[in-house]
């Protein structure tokens, strides 16, 4: 009898690639494999990765040799943005077998099935103006929450982003797709979805980019309607494309958390204008107004870019005065790292990577600031925690309705599920 193949993965970058890791492991167990830890020792491991900073493309070569120590016989598949926009440059990292773009990903198992090790590493990819399909994904790690794929790819052309490059044009599922994964998720006993995208309010363009036909306010409204879950948030939202109507349906519904992501990159208008933004930040405080207005108990969570080409002490300035001074919850800090064929490489002069790292901890540590603020204004309230199946060293834990982190002492009785929780 013919031994069972193992495999194991490894996600780097966003939820959506989890989201896709989480497909890509399902359609390979239904093909027999065996799915494994990745500290465990497999046949196959696959490298889902991401490419949005320098330190992910580094990441990825660092995995791929501690597998090389660990299991020198071993299958290494690389796929994910850093695959579809670098083939050549992974295939010839030593160790690795595979290599899948975008358009190849989802046919892995066809693809191992003609792999040996020790042959030369095969690249299996295409010009991205080809991929043009939508495939959907959603994760399953446990019965708390999933992350559930709607849109790909983005028409944006931000002047320091790859992800154009690596996901393509803008497509997305249809609402009836999304309803029919949604109550499959809700008979798996899913409590909580996330709904994730490369542009998310971009929602409606069809498999083949044509113009759109549905709308992301559509489907929320059509996702409200589906019984047996229980939470839904929207993962990351731009500022120009989320309408009032939205913020306003979120508010007044039940399944919809009030929780919004929304990008900002910079809070000076001259480097948003640099960045090819589509918003100043007139308009994104204006949001944050109209998201405090319906819900002031709501958290809002913050991208932004420190060093970007051309960020003075004047423009850094002029970005920390803006969040201190908005009504947001946490920030996502990045520091600008450069990326091969994007337009900011043209844009002087170039900020000091020291001065990168020391912007970085100044707006990391506002963050710190922002979120115990929000937290201490919930004090004495009570809100739904959603907690997690996961015992860590006799702890649990959660969030809140509006993403407050809750831990606490392990009750069985209370994985994955809502409790009324005093603040």
């Amino acid at each position: 009898m013919q031994k069972r193949r193992s495999v194991a993965f490894h996600t780097l970058g966003c939820k959506l690639n989890f989201s896709e890791t989480s497909t890509l492991s399902r359609l390979l167990e239904a093909d027999g494999f065996e799915k494994k830890d990745f500290d465990d020792n497999a046949d196959v491991y696959v490298i889902n990765t991401c490419s949005v900073t320098d330190n992910a493309d580094k990441e990825c070569r660092q995995l791929v040799r501690r597998i090389q120590r660990k299991a020198p016989e071993s299958l290494v598949v690389i796929t994910g943005c850093y695959a579809q926009l670098k083939p050549k440059e992974i295939a010839a990292i030593p160790g690795v077998d595979l290599v899948l773009g975008a358009a190849e990903k989802f046919n892995i198992t066809r693809h191992l099935k003609e792999l040996h090790k020790n042959d030369s590493a095969k690249i299996c990819s295409c010009d991205i103006e080809t991929v043009t399909g939508f495939n959907t994904s959603f994760s399953v790690n446990d019965r708390t929450r999933t992350f559930l794929k709607v849109q790909d790819g983005c028409d944006y052309s931000c002047s320091f982003c790859t992800i154009p490059m690596a996901r393509g044009k803008s497509r997305s599922d249809s609402i009836d797709n999304v309803i029919r994964n949604t109550k499959e998720l809700a008979a798996k006993g899913v409590k909580e979805i996330v709904l994730t995208g490369v542009n998310l309010g971009d929602f409606g363009k069809g498999p083949d980019g044509e113009k759109h036909t549905q709308n992301f306010y559509q489907l929320i409204q059509e996702l409200d309607k589906v019984e047996g879950i229980e939470r839904y948030r929207i993962s990351s939202i731009e500022p120009n494309l989320l309408t009032n109507d939205i913020i306003q349906f979120v508010a007044e519904s039940k399944r919809f958390m009030p929780h919004f992501h929304i990008p900002l990159q910079s809070g000076s208008n001259k480097i948003l204008g640099l960045m090819r933004r589509r918003y100043r930040k007139e308009l994104y405080a204006e949001k944050v107004a109209v998201v405090k207005q319906f819900m002031p108990h709501c958290a809002i969570g913050v991208d932004v870019i420190v060093g970007f080409p051309s960020e003075d002490a004047a423009a850094f300035n002029e970005t920390f005065e803006f969040l201190h001074n908005l009504d947001v919850s946490y920030l996502h800090v990045f520091t600008y790292s450069e990326r091969d064929n994007t337009k900011a490489l043209e844009i002087n002069p170039v900020v000091a990577m020291h001065t990168r790292y020391e912007r970085n901890k100044i707006l990391r540590n506002l963050s710190y600031q922002k979120l115990q603020y929000f937290t201490a204004q919930h004090a004495g309230q009570t809100r739904k925690v959603l907690f997690e199946d996961h015992n860590k060293n006799g702890m649990m834990e959660g969030y809140t309705d509006n993403y407050i982190h809750i831990t606490t002492p392990y009750r069985h009785e209370w994985a994955n599920a809502i409790v009324e929780w005093k603040m």
